[in-house]
This record gives C-alpha cells, structure tokens and sequence, in this order.
C-alpha cells in the first residue's frame, strides 16, 4: 500500500486535515486505530437526543469552530444558564443561589460535536480511512517511510512520503517504534505532553423532563462532596429528552474498581442538589476516558489541575526533516488543548505538507 501522506488519527485534527488535503487533491491516507472516528469526541444517541461524552463546548474567538459549523449547517447556541446555580459542601450541604455560570457565554452544536465527524467523515471518500488500524512501526528509509500498521490482528505495510501523528504525544511513545529510534530527549518530550481531557470521567444523566428548569435552576452547580465536582445543563439545542452532566472527581483508579458505586453515589447527589424528580432517570451513562487506552496513558491518569502550556516541542521539531510531523491539538501554537486547537494545526499542516511532497516528488 502507498500514498503520499499517511495521517494518523481519525479524532477532529486529523479529519480536518485530510479534508484540507481531499480539497487539495493531495494523495492520503488515514488510519484510525479505533472502530469509530472522532477520538475524544464521543456524541451518543438517546431516544433522538445526542449527548456529548467528550468536549461539548467552543467559545467565542474560535473561528475555525465557527467556520467549520457554518459549512455542514450546523446549528450553534449558547449554553444553556438560565436560573440559579447549587453548591455543596464537603458536608453534603446544599445551597442554591451561590456561584456563577463558569460556563455562560460557550457555544454547543445542535447533534453534539459529533455533527462535526459525521459532517468531515461524510465529506472524505470512505476508501482513503481504515479503521482498527494501529500504528506499530515507522521505518525512515532513503526512498521515504515504511509504517507498519496492524489492522483486525494482520500486520499491513504503508509507504508514504511523510506521516502525521494526529494522536497524543504520550500514546506515541508507548505505542510507536520508530527506526532509527527516537533520541532520548525527542522520547522524553513526548512523555512530557499531558493529554488534555484523557484523565476526566464524566457522567452524563438524561431526564424526560427538564425538573431543574421547571424549579428555576440553570442546572449548574458545584461540590465540594462529589463524586460530580462541576455539573452542567447538557440538554439538546430544542426538545428533549433533557440531560445534565457533571464532571468526575473520584480519582481514575478508584473509579475503575468501583464504577457501580460512583453511579449509586452520582444519582443520590442529583437528588440532593436539583430535588426529588432527579430519581426518575431515563439513562445514567459514565464515560472514562482513563481507561481508553488509545487517548489515555498511565501518566494521564491524574488529570492536569489547569490548562497546560501547550505547543510542539523544540525537540521534535528537526524530525520534519524527515517526514514526521504532529497534528494533535497538544501541538497547537494558540490553542493548545481546544477543538479549536485541533482544527489550529490541521491548517497550519494543510498549507505545508503538499508543498514539500511536490518537491520531494
């Protein structure tokens, strides 16, 4: 098998820049080592609503989010913030009317940001994208890159003329052998790079009716008790049914061995904050992005406690010389992290990669 450029990760970044290129007319080929596209982003069905299980926001000052929305007539609103917010102690005690909307003023997509992978997967033809393809091995050579991918347990050779790694930077370096193998300091660096949103876990509670609402509450609130630290309305843009989710704070290794309780515990703490109604539930989904080996490493597994400093590192930045290149949103110059971040180095790689594989051709 050959082709010009071989992308690696089917999740936003790579999407988008195998689209740049499709438009380009730029021979690819991409190869996602999930069964499913979207890598973080996981939007799930329920009785006609979708819920997001990954990133569920973009916010004003993120043009390509916009763009992007524009072009597959996706509908955008603002996040629903309407009403007071509840707070719990560490004691269990509820109060409403204390804090603020952290998330007032952010944009959500009409079907999820799941309507953005369908809308680019939809748009690429079917035959440039394998799935159950994991990357095992990338060969530099005088005449390219040889990568070795192993799809339903069959080992397939690619050649190509470069390679983008759109996956973390740590799932690389566990996952990847390189030959001639990486220096210490490149597989240090790659080590280094958190992978945003891979240690979170989040819960997401679907309800025929929107209780919260009707009380007067915005469906926001705060614990200090848990095991949901930040909850937030996740509702469809119109109809239901209706949804909250919340944030996870019971640490991955506590959560893995006792899921069953975090949901038991969960549904009593939706309860107390938003009021009796909250029982009648129609789904309690948890989705552990710890436990998804092809985002999360062993080093994610305690979630970064603000937003890293993101951005390609200096050490990896010479292996452009030969062929190699990162496109996650780790790797993002402004917007390290964000969907924005993702769409970010899909551009930046869209205007550099045809150009140097004509003159290498």
């Amino acid at each position: 098998m050959q082709t010009d450029i071989l992308i690696v990760g089917g999740g936003l970044s790579g999407l988008a820049l195998a689209d740049h290129l499709a438009q380009l007319g730029t021979d690819f080929l991409l190869v996602e080592a999930q069964e499913r596209l979207g890598g973080r982003i996981m939007t799930k069905d329920i009785a006609g609503g979708r819920f997001d299980l990954g990133p569920a926001w973009f916010w004003p000052g993120q043009p390509r989010m916009a763009a992007l929305s524009r072009r597959f007539n996706i509908p955008v609103f603002e996040q629903f913030s309407t009403g007071d917010l509840m707070y719990q102690d560490q004691t269990g005690a509820v109060q409403r009317g204390r804090g603020y909307a952290s998330m007032q003023g952010s944009y959500r997509l009409d079907g999820g940001m799941g309507a953005l992978i369908d809308g680019l997967a939809n748009s690429l033809d079917e035959n440039k994208i394998l799935t159950n393809a994991r990357l095992d091995t990338v060969a530099h050579g005088s005449d390219g890159i040889t990568a070795t991918v192993i799809q339903d347990g069959s080992a397939t050779t690619i050649k190509a003329r470069q390679i983008i790694l759109a996956v973390p930077p740590r799932v690389v370096a566990d996952n990847v052998t390189f030959e001639p193998a990486l220096d210490a300091a490149q597989l240090q660096s790659l080590k280094n790079v958190p992978t945003w949103m891979a240690g979170q876990a989040k819960i997401v509670a679907v309800y025929d009716e929107p209780h919260w609402r009707s009380a007067g509450l915005s469906g926001d609130a705060m614990s200090h008790c848990g095991p949901m630290f930040e909850i937030h309305d996740a509702s469809p843009m119109n109809g239901g049914p209706y949804a909250l989710f919340g944030f996870v704070g019971v640490p991955a290794d506590a959560r893995e061995v006792h899921r069953d309780e975090v949901m038991k515990l969960a549904q009593e703490q939706l309860v107390a904050l938003f009021g009796p109604e909250m029982g009648n539930l129609r789904d309690l989904i948890l989705q552990d992005w710890a436990t998804v080996p092809e985002i999360a490493r062993a080093q994610d597994r305690r979630p970064v406690s603000r937003h890293p400093s993101y951005g390609l590192p200096h050490e990896l930045r010479p292996l452009a010389q030969q062929g190699l290149y990162f496109g996650s949103t780790e790797t993002a110059h402004s917007y390290g992290g964000f969907l924005e971040g993702a769409l970010e180095t899909a551009e930046g790689l869209s205007k550099t990669l045809p150009l140097v594989a004509s003159m290498s051709a």
